[in-house]
């Protein structure tokens, strides 16, 4: 197997974690496999750079402004407050040479950077939940999809928010080297094996607004208490004391998203952390989670997740450790 260069984009303002997560990553397989990997960071002019959070991080070398450098076969852009005001030079380097590697990385916001440089023109793309209006309003030219935590559209790989730079690097090394290194890799890290791509970005509750009225806030606390339950408008509206079409209107406008929809963002939730979490059976945990049936979650998880339940347990629950 030809080594593959893992080259690291810094820049001042950068988010650290999304540099160290998917570093140690790709560290930890060359560590594992001798020869894969060889990993650099750089920067402009090789210059030291100082992370959003006042971290100094000092580079291997500089970003070779040569047209006809040696390309990386990875390219890791990372996020960061750096990624609002970029420095040209930046813009104009990942614009000559992001075309030329073989794998184009962004972590959080360093999809910006390339959509800047015109990298991810057709691509449907994510980022930090928190950007992708934005980064679809700039760039009318992309798909911005907010859920997925990380997606590949050809050679090109984009995730969202800091740590899932860590799943889209072990999914990369999965590719490269097999599941059991990136396994190794994530049992040394404290992490799950890898979070699918399609896995929302943030939970139910997160997802939806907190109603400010009492009686709906309570609602939202019973569904997620109670995912097993009668989650029916009527039922809802009843325990909220009012009309089925007064609580649809005033649960909507409160919280970004319809009743059905919430519940069914608390039963997939309810029934990942138990797929998870627990040795559990389908069709148990199908009963438990308000499903009914095993047929019926398989469903919810094919529509939601691209993976069937048994599927979704074998990628995401790590084996045990010996």
């Amino acid at each position: 197997m030809a080594q593959r260069t893992v080259l690291l984009v810094l820049f001042d303002g950068v988010q650290s974690l999304d540099v160290t997560g998917p570093l140690e990553v790709f560290t930890g397989a060359e560590a594992q496999v001798p020869g894969t990997y060889r990993i650099r960071t750089a920067s402009l002019d090789g210059a030291p750079v100082v992370t959003s959070s006042g971290l100094r991080i000092a580079p291997d070398t500089a970003l070779d402004p040569a047209p006809d450098a040696p390309a990386p076969h990875t390219l890791v852009v990372p996020g960061g407050q750096g990624t609002r005001s970029p420095d040209p030079r930046l813009t104009d380097w990942l614009r000559a040479h992001g075309p030329r590697a073989e794998r184009l990385v962004s972590v959080c916001t360093g999809a910006l950077l390339l959509a800047r440089a015109g990298l991810l023109d057709g691509r449907r793309v994510t980022t930090h939940w928190a950007y992708c209006a934005r980064l679809a309003h700039d760039h009318p030219e992309l798909e911005v999809d907010p859920d997925p935590i990380y997606i590949r559209d050809g050679t090109v790989a984009t995730s969202a928010g800091v740590t899932s730079g860590i799943d889209l690097a072990l999914a990369l090394v999965e590719e490269d080297l097999g599941r059991d290194v990136a396994l190794t890799i994530a049992r040394h890290l404290v992490v799950f094996l890898r979070r699918p791509g399609n896995q929302a970005q943030f939970s139910a509750q997160l997802a939806a607004q907190t109603a400010r009225r009492e009686p709906l806030r309570d609602v939202q606390q019973w569904i997620t208490e109670h995912p097993a339950s009668d989650l029916g408008v009527d039922a809802l509206a009843a325990r909220a004391g009012l009309s089925a079409r007064h609580f649809t209107r005033a649960f909507r406008a409160e919280t970004g998203t319809t009743p059905g929809r919430y519940v069914d963002r608390v039963r997939l939730e309810h029934a990942r952390r138990l797929l998870e979490d627990t040795a559990g059976g389908v069709e148990e945990i199908s009963r438990a989670s308000g499903y009914g049936t095993p047929e019926a979650m398989r469903r919810a998880f094919l529509k939601a997740l691209g993976a069937a339940p048994a599927e979704y347990r074998r990628r995401f629950r790590p084996a045990p450790l010996a």
